[in-house]
C-alpha cells in the first residue's frame, strides 16, 4: 500500500481551510496513494501549543500566543458530521479512490437542544441559541474510498490550553480493520507518551495515523520512532507548516519519508503491513529503499533472543483502569547508615531534601570472573562517585552460560565474593548497582559499605534468563547521599524496555532509575530509554557491555576495485546516562536556554570505554515537573 502525509498551513477562515485540504489531497493523489493523512485542526487555526517556550508540566516560560477568545469562538469554528466541510472531504475520497484521515474540531451536542447565547454556525451560516458550553471534541475521521465515514477517534491527551475549549475522549482505544491493514488514529500529543499508541497496538494496529499540530521536534525526532519500535508498527504523521516535520516511520524506527518544517508538500512511501518492506519517496522524487523480514504488529514482535514481547506483559503490575497502581506492587525501602543519626539531624537538614546534583559513573570492565571483580574494586579505590552503575551480570561475558545449572552455581558463588569485596572498598554514602544471581534468582542489587542494602528481582520473562523466578513487587528506595536523599528504582534484564513498569516507578515519585542491562538492539538506547526519561521526567543511568550490531548492508559502488563490494555497516551500542533539562527557577545560576525546538529534550551521555562519568540533577525529576 502507498501512504501519503500532507503538510500545509491553516487560517482563521474555514472556507480557506477547506480549499487547502482539497488542494493538498489533489496534490497527494498524483502519487496514487491508498491512504492520505492530513494534519490536526484542518478546519481551524487553533494552535496546540505556544511557539518559543520551555515547558515544565503546566508551568510555561514563554510569551503567550493568542488562542480562541472564548468558548463561543471554538463552537463557531467547530464542524458537524453532516456539514459541508466533511462532505467535501468524503467526495475527495470517492474521487481519488483512497482512504483519507482528516482531523477537525467537532460539535458533540445538538445545537437545537441548547438555548440562550447566540452563536453563528460556520457551515449553515445561521444563528443558533445556546444556554451552556456545548462539548467539542478534537477528532480524527477516516473516510473510505466509497466516501463513508467508517471510523472516528477523539484526541486522548489534551493540553492545558485545549482543556479550556475541548472535551477529551472517554472511549477506549479502538482500531479499524481495512483491506489495507489494521489502522489506529492518533492526534496531537497522543503519541508523546506510550499509553494511547500501546492501547491501539494491543488491539491489533499495524499503522498509526497521527495528525498533529506541533511547534516542537520532540515527536518527529524521538516519540514517533519510539512508538514505532516499541509497538512494531508504522507511524504516519502529518503536521502543519512551520510546526514540525511530517514523516512516515517504519516499525524499526527508520524514517522512510519526511518533509522539512517550512515547506508545504506531500511525502509518501510504499509499505507492506505483512512484511515491513518499504520504499520511501517524496514529491521531490527522492527515494530510498529498505526492507526487513519481521511481521508487523505488537503480537508479532520478538526480542533478538527470541522472547515474544506479548508474553512478557504482566498487566497485574501495571496501571489499573482509571486508577493508580495497587499499593501492593510497591516495596518501599529506606536505607540507613551507621554514620547517619536521624534523630540528631536538625529540622532543616539536607537529609530529607532532594539533592540538586549527584555524581554517577558507568564502569564496564572488559574482564571476566574474578579478574572483573578486582577491576571494579580497583576503580572504586581510585575514584569518588556517589553511584557506580555496572552492566547486568557484569563479570559474565556470555549470558547463555546461565542456562547451565552448574554455571549458575559458580556465578552465585562469584556474586557472594563480589558483594564481600566491593562492600569492603566502598566509602560512606557511596553505592554500586549491578545484577547478580542470589538464591537462584536473577536480580538487581544495590551495594554499600554495609553490603547489599536493596534488591530488585527481575519482573518480566526473557528468554536468556528463562530459569529465574520473577518478582511481584517494585522496590522504591529512599537513598541517602551526602547532599540529600533521592528516591530510585532498579530494573534489570528486559524490564526497562517495558514502558508500563517504568511508568509505575515514576508514579511512585522516583527521581533516578538504575538499569543494569545487556543491550539486545540499538533502539533500546536510541529511543526506548530516552523516551522513558522524557515521558516520566526521570534521570536514568543504564550500563551494558558493548555490543556490535549489523545495521545495514551498503553496496560500495565507488570503490576503485573493479568489483562492487557489499559492506555491513556496524553500529556499536552500549549504555547511557540520561539527565534532565533543569528549570531555571530551581537553579538560578543557569541561563534560560534559547528555544531549540524541543520542550522536553533529555541530556544524554553515551557510555564510552570502561569509565563514563556525569552529573545528574535529581531535583529536576520532582513530580510537579512531570509532563504527563
Amino acid at each position: 500500500m502507498r501512504v501519503a502525509v500532507c503538510q500545509f498551513a491553516t487560517t482563521s477562515n474555514p472556507q480557506e481551510n477547506l480549499a487547502s485540504c482539497i488542494r493538498m489531497i489533489t496534490k497527494a493523489a498524483l502519487c496514487q496513494p491508498s491512504l492520505i493523512v492530513l494534519p490536526q485542526y484542518c478546519n481551524t487555526h487553533f494552535a496546540q501549543s505556544p511557539l518559543g517556550h520551555t515547558f515544565f508540566g503546566d508551568e510555561q516560560t514563554h510569551s503567550e500566543q493568542a488562542y480562541y477568545v472564548d468558548h463561543n469562538q471554538a463552537w463557531y469554528d467547530a464542524l458537524t458530521l453532516d456539514g459541508s466541510f466533511l462532505k467535501e472531504v468524503a467526495e475527495q475520497a470517492i474521487k481519488n479512490r483512497c482512504y483519507i484521515v482528516v482531523n477537525v474540531t467537532l460539535r458533540r451536542d445538538n445545537v437545537a437542544d441548547l438555548v440562550d447565547i447566540k452563536v453563528n454556525s460556520i457551515e449553515s451560516k445561521t444563528t443558533a441559541s445556546i444556554k451552556s458550553q456545548g462539548d467539542i471534541s478534537v477528532t480524527s475521521c477516516l473516510f473510505c474510498p466509497q466516501g463513508k465515514l467508517i471510523h472516528q477517534a477523539d484526541k486522548h491527551c489534551l493540553s492545558a490550553q485545549e482543556k479550556q475549549f475541548f472535551t477529551a475522549t472517554k472511549n477506549t482505544a479502538q482500531v479499524i480493520t481495512t483491506p489495507l491493514g489494521t489502522l489506529g488514529l492518533l492526534s496531537g500529543s497522543d503519541s508523546m507518551n506510550f499509553l494511547a499508541p500501546r492501547a491501539l497496538a494491543l488491539s491489533g494496529a499495524q499503522l498509526l495515523c497521527n495528525s498533529i499540530n506541533s511547534d516542537t521536534l520532540d515527536q518527529s525526532n524521538l516519540h514517533d520512532p519510539a512508538r514505532a519500535v516499541e509497538n512494531n508498527v508504522f507511524v504516519a504523521t502529518a503536521n502543519k507548516i512551520g510546526s514540525g516535520q511530517s514523516q512516515i516511520v517504519s516499525n524499526d524506527g527508520r524514517v522512510l519519508a519526511k518533509l522539512n518544517s517550512t515547506e508545504e508538500g506531500v511525502a509518501f512511501t510504499d509499505i507492506d503491513l505483512a512484511s515491513s518492506c518499504a520504499t520511501a519517496k517524496t514529491d521531490t522524487k527522492k527515494s530510498t529503499e529498505k526492507s526487513a523480514d519481521s511481521n508487523i504488529g505488537f503480537n508479532n514482535k520478538f526480542r533478538p533472543d527470541g522472547t515474544h514481547i506479548i508474553k512478557q506483559r504482566r498487566p497485574e503490575l501495571y496501571l489499573e483502569a482509571d486508577s493508580a497502581p495497587s499499593p501492593n506492587i510497591y516495596q518501599t525501602l529506606t536505607i540507613r547508615h551507621t554514620e547517619q543519626v536521624e534523630a540528631a539531624q536538625p529540622r532543616n537538614s539536607t537529609v530529607h531534601k532532594v539533592p540538586v546534583t549527584a555524581n554517577v559513573a558507568i564502569f564496564a570492565t572488559y574482564k571476566a570472573n574474578e579478574h572483573a571483580i578486582e577491576d571494579v574494586c580497583q576503580y572504586i579505590e581510585n575514584n569518588v562517585t556517589d553511584i557506580i552503575q555496572l552492566p547486568e551480570l557484569f563479570f559474565v561475558a556470555d549470558k547463555t552460560v546461565t542456562n547451565d545449572e552448574h554455571q549458575r552455581e559458580r556465578i552465585t558463588a562469584l556474586s557472594r565474593q563480589f558483594i564481600a569485596q566491593v562492600s569492603a572498598v566502598l566509602r560512606p554514602f557511596q553505592y554500586l548497582c549491578t545484577s547478580l544471581i542470589i538464591d537462584g534468582k536473577h536480580q538487581a542489587v544495590l551495594i554499600s559499605k554495609q553490603g547489599v542494602v536493596a534488591t530488585q528481582q527481575q519482573l518480566h520473562f526473557c528468554q536468556r534468563y528463562q530459569w529465574t523466578d520473577l518478582g511481584d513487587k517494585l522496590a522504591i528506595i529512599a537513598l541517602p547521599l551526602e547532599q540529600g536523599t533521592i528516591r530510585l528504582a532498579m530494573l534489570t534484564a528486559d524490564d526497562a524496555n517495558i514502558a508500563e513498569i517504568v511508568n509505575v516507578a515514576a508514579l511512585a515519585t522516583i527521581q533516578v532509575l538504575l538499569v543494569p542491562f545487556d543491550i539486545q538492539e540499538p533502539s533500546e538506547v536510541d529511543y526506548s530509554l530516552l523516551t522513558r526519561a522524557a515521558e516520566n521526567r526521570l534521570c536514568i543511568v543504564a550500563a551494558s557491555r558493548e555490543k556490535n550490531f549489523a545495521n545495514e548492508v551498503i553496496t560500495d559502488i565507488d570503490s576503485n576495485n573493479i568489483y562492487g563490494k557489499n559492506k555491513v555497516k556496524v553500529q556499536k551500542s552500549t549504555g547511557v546516562i540520561i539527565n534532565l533539562t533543569t528549570d531555571p527557577s530551581l537553579l538560578p545560576q543557569w541561563r534560560v536556554p534559547k528555544f531549540n525546538g524541543y520542550i522536553n529534550q533529555p541530556l544524554l551521555k553515551l557510555q564510552y570505554g570502561k569509565i563514563t562519568k556525569a552529573v545528574i540533577h535529581p531535583i529536576a525529576a520532582c513530580t510537579k515537573y512531570q509532563l504527563f
